[in-house]
């Protein structure tokens, strides 16, 4: 049967492989075309460079088709990041193979769960994230989303995939001053030095 004009050419010779700093550039494009649709953050040279090795890169041939990264924030949780896919190949399950190997390696580290903000909920729904309230994420908050241009109107949507069971006790969680779609600006509160 022949494939429709809309379907993405089947990727039998994709290979997953840790990215290298040689792949910035590659990635750069990449991430940077979705950023400048306003769905992904723009990442800099500087910002590749300092995180290459949370980064996992598909190839077909010499070609990047995919990107995607695993950031931890603490002993037990990470966060799945500037996963990225070629718009050629979306439908050619990259992005599930980025995902599953960066979640393998959440896994071979012993984390508890891995976070994603995302646009697309069902894509990462099919890989057994769940949404969350983007409040039981508070280190993403304060480490990331301070710096972002949409922190005053966040339309991301929060997932969370939990791998174990926490083995620690439960902790009180943290509020984050973040505000939700259509409330207005968080006003922190003055610090005296």
């Amino acid at each position: 049967m022949p494939r429709s004009t809309h379907e993405a050419p089947p990727v039998t010779s994709a290979v997953l492989r840790r990215a290298g700093v040689k792949d910035i550039p590659a990635m750069l494009r990449l991430i940077n075309a979705y950023a400048s649709q306003q769905i992904m953050l723009p990442r800099t040279e500087f910002e590749m460079a300092e995180n290459i090795r949370d980064f996992v890169v598909a190839f077909d041939g010499n070609t990047l088709i995919g990107c995607g990264a695993l950031h931890f924030y603490s002993p037990v949780s990470a966060e799945v990041r500037s996963l990225a896919v070629d718009p050629t190949h979306k439908q050619g399950g990259i992005g599930r193979a980025i995902v599953e190997s960066l979640e393998q390696e959440a896994r071979e580290n012993d984390l508890e769960n891995v976070f994603a903000f995302t646009y697309v909920p069902g894509f990462f729904r099919k890989l057994g994230f769940a949404e969350v309230n983007r409040d039981e994420l508070p280190l993403k908050a304060w480490k990331d989303c301070l710096k972002c241009p949409k922190f005053q109107a966040c339309d991301e949507i929060a997932m969370l995939k939990t791998l174990r069971a926490s083995d620690r006790p439960a902790q009180p969680a943290l509020r984050v001053l973040m505000p939700r779609p259509g409330e207005g600006p968080v006003r922190l509160p003055s610090l005296k030095v």
